[in-house]
């Protein structure tokens, strides 16, 4: 292909692949950048299949999404909530039913408070985490505590890679959103600090068993980033949208993010079952599951859930890859074959139930992999999410959070902001 340019053209040519409003596969390993130029990305719109699909109104849909926000956070403080404030400036997300809290919850009330535009909440949890889940010196330095009790005592100093993950990308999204503070709300660059630790734990000469939170020669996240439990992964950690937009606003490594955004699709095609499209728990780096030393997370349980929320929303955020329509597709498929309004939790790779619960924070995800897919009974998975109830009592904080995430995404309402001066 021959291109001619009149004079003063060129540049703005280049400019448009680098920003990748215009993709050419034969620049795009050179300028990581200019790549899936589709997708709310670069065109800004964000489906609502509430009312795309369900004729509901705007208001009724704000409605919901207030509704929801309400009583997860601000409601009953036995049986509705999970956000509980700490004196005038802390707050923290609590797992009733194993009363801790936990950096998976931590960083999606953070991206729930920016989604929802309440600054107050999204700093007053960040504050809680930083105060004392992040470890200020030692092997853990700049890592977070995956879990810890109420009061902040560290439970364990492990840490757990998806909670990481939806740090760097709440605090990226609320620059964007807010704008950057001074100190740990500069948030932009708190997010870039622990990106950097994130990839780079192994140069520091301290770091004893601690591990990068990515395998360098597979490009995956790992599972914990400590020897004997980094050498395997997680399929719902794995976040090819979030990598993408690491790619362009990291200060560093942009094209080892963007290489682990096609790395973490190519692992979800080979971990999903090619008929149920179930994922495991736990898998290798080549997408076989793993039997871990707690048992069970070989088949398809409650970390698995996430998957349908992923694939859907890369796809949504790029539209980066066709096969991730195929494997809504079969998600959807699998769960209509079981019952809409009746599928259990958990299941085999092939489809053997498990467990019989039917889970709202399942609902929700099933709902979110209808962004993407092209089935005809898509409709039904996004009515149920409609119909379903606020999670209430005992379990309400898991499927709450997935609750909260699903009708944000499911409504169009779970946005790219991108960071200030990026």
């Amino acid at each position: 292909m021959k291109f001619i340019f009149a004079s003063g053209s060129v540049a703005a040519f280049i400019i448009l692949l680098l920003t990748g409003a215009i993709y050419c596969p034969a620049v795009a390993s050179a300028f990581p950048n200019a790549r899936h130029n589709g997708g709310a990305f670069h065109t800004g719109t964000y489906p609502d299949l509430f009312e795309s699909l369900l004729d509901k109104s705007p208001l009724e849909v704000k409605s919901k999404l207030d509704s929801a926000f309400s009583q997860l956070f601000f409601g009953n403080d036995s049986t509705e909530r999970v956000y509980y404030p700490v004196g005038h400036d802390m707050a923290y997300i609590e797992d009733i039913a194993n009363h801790d809290v936990r950096t998976e919850g931590m960083s999606y009330g953070m991206m729930i408070a920016v989604q929802m535009n309440r600054r107050d909440v999204f700093d007053r949890i960040w504050k809680w985490a930083k105060t004392y889940m992040q470890f200020k010196s030692g092997p853990h330095k700049g890592y977070f505590a995956w879990h810890c009790k109420p009061d902040g005592t560290v439970l364990d100093s492990n840490s757990a890679s998806d909670g990481e993950s939806w740090f760097v990308m709440s605090l990226f999204l609320a620059s964007g959103r807010w704008g950057n503070g001074k100190g740990i709300y500069d948030y932009s660059e708190q997010a870039r600090d622990i990106l950097n630790t994130m990839l780079h734990k192994e140069s520091q000469p301290d770091h004893g068993d601690v591990t990068d939170m990515f395998n360098r020669q597979k490009r995956l996240v790992v599972f914990v980033p400590a020897e004997r439990a980094d050498g395997f992964t997680d399929p719902s950690y794995q976040l090819p949208h979030f990598y993408e937009l690491w790619s362009r606003w990291a200060d560093r490594d942009s094209a080892f993010w963007s290489e682990a955004a096609d790395s973490s699709r190519d692992l979800l095609k080979k971990a999903a079952d090619p008929t149920t499209g179930l994922c495991p728990d736990y898998c290798n780096f080549h997408g076989t599951p793993v039997v871990s030393w707690y048992g069970g997370h070989n088949d398809f349980r409650f970390d698995a859930w996430r998957v349908g929320m992923n694939v859907a929303m890369d796809y949504e955020w790029f539209k980066a890859d066709p096969w991730e329509v195929t494997e809504c597709n079969r998600l959807l498929d699998f769960f209509a074959s079981k019952g809409i309004e009746s599928y259990g939790n958990q299941y085999t790779l092939s489809g053997k139930e498990l467990g019989k619960d039917h889970s709202t924070g399942l609902v929700a995800m099933n709902a979110v992999a209808a962004i993407a897919s092209t089935n005809a009974d898509r409709k039904e998975f996004v009515n149920a999410l409609w119909d379903v109830p606020i999670p209430s009592g005992y379990y309400r904080y898991y499927d709450g959070m997935l609750y909260m995430l699903g009708l944000l995404q499911v409504s169009g309402n779970f946005r790219i902001y991108t960071p200030r001066g990026k």
